[in-house]
């Protein structure tokens, strides 16, 4: 959805996206790596208005910070 603009279940073009934030103590919708507010990587949301399918993406620029974080693991 996110490159398409199109769902991959019902094919609906009708797709919103929902910035992922960072708030106080952690809230939002983020991913924490750290142990504080400033280590969390941020979960950008699509969602199709028709069915309600959800997809979640990181930021390209992100995804190192993920991966070499203590609590990445297979």
């Amino acid at each position: 959805m996110k490159t398409t603009k199109i769902c991959p279940k019902c094919r609906s073009n009708d797709i919103v996206r929902i910035d992922g934030y960072t708030g106080g103590y952690g809230a939002g919708n983020n991913v924490m790596v750290g142990i504080s507010v400033f280590s969390a990587v941020n979960v950008n949301r699509y969602i199709c208005c028709r069915c309600g399918f959800t997809e979640e993406w990181i930021d390209l620029e992100d995804l190192d910070k993920v991966k070499n974080s203590k609590k990445a693991k297979i």
